[in-house]
């Protein structure tokens, strides 16, 4: 029997999430995609808080003219300032059953260029 597409990322999900944990000093910076929105988040697992997060949804970024690829890059930058200012540096990254391709891609390289290290 064939997997759906959300049943094989569910899959993929659950096996990174085994290796991936976010901590206070290391926190873990969670992408989710849908069609048209791209959201990044800095979780503490331990304390099953989120620290920082950032979103296409935020007035700078969709007022800005670009196309998808383009505003999750801006994503990537706005939360690697938050993070900065919360004094955070380094991240593990959660692709969250993503392919490391395209939008997700481009948040992971803009936070990189932004300072966070992975």
């Amino acid at each position: 029997m064939a997997l759906t597409k959300q049943e094989r990322r569910e899959r993929i999900k659950k096996r990174i999430h085994r290796v991936v944990t976010g901590t206070s000093a290391t926190p873990r910076l969670c992408v989710f995609r849908s069609n048209c929105q791209i959201y990044a988040q800095l979780i503490d697992d331990r304390s099953g808080k989120t620290l920082a997060y950032a979103s296409s949804l935020e007035k700078d970024i969709a007022a800005a003219a670009g196309n998808k690829t383009e505003k999750a890059a801006m994503v990537g930058k706005l939360i690697a300032n938050k993070a900065k200012a919360i004094n955070i540096e380094q991240v593990v990254f959660d692709r969250n059953g993503y392919l490391y391709h395209g939008r997700v891609k481009s948040v992971a390289e803009a936070a990189r260029e932004g300072g966070l290290k992975f």
